[in-house]
């Protein structure tokens, strides 16, 4: 399975750092594809890190601008002309998408793919990984939006939150067939 994550660039400390770790080890033991966003600096480091290092494949989607700090020895690596076709490439090489710790950008693509899936323009398994409690404030105005009626859907409809690595794996093998 082709699992694109969204995560920061940024360098965090280890309450963010190992859960990051163990779904990269996870991710590449079962033999799934890390699709993300090519950088080879902070978090986004340790997950290609973690998968290459477990046996999974790396499929990189980079942006001009950021293009020096892309990964080499990646399996495959795109570069996207702006942040709009990166995203875009993103989720065309996706089976599934997880949203992790990060910033503006990983707040941007998560909206991006929640948007989609409200629409009915795609069904992939959608999973934030609440590490540490990261985006307890988040899902509370989810969970305001489903029950004031602002979403078309049920909430659990468009994502799926876990609080460990193991559980956000489970749910995407056990969505797409692969458990």
């Amino acid at each position: 399975m082709n699992i694109c994550v969204f995560l920061s660039a940024a360098d965090l400390d280890e309450r963010y750092t190992r859960p990051a770790r163990e779904f990269a080890e996870l991710l590449g033991k079962g033999g799934h594809t890390l699709v993300w966003g090519g950088s080879d600096v902070g978090l986004m480091k340790v997950v290609a890190d973690g998968v290459q290092e477990a046996g999974g494949r790396l499929l990189g989607v980079s942006v001009e601008f950021l293009s020096a700090k892309a990964r080499e020895g990646a399996d495959e690596m795109l570069v996207a002309r702006d942040l709009a076709e990166r995203k875009a490439l993103l989720l065309r090489k996706a089976d599934a998408v997880v949203i992790m710790v990060g910033g503006t950008g990983t707040l941007d693509e998560a909206t991006e793919i929640l948007e989609l899936k409200k629409h009915g323009h795609t069904e992939m398994p959608v999973v934030l990984l609440n590490t540490a409690g990261f985006y307890d404030g988040l899902k509370q105005q989810f969970l305001r939006m489903d029950a004031e009626g602002f979403l078309p859907r049920p909430l659990t409809d468009l994502v799926f939150f876990a609080e460990e690595p193991v559980g956000a794996l489970a749910y995407l093998e056990e969505s797409h067939g692969t458990r």
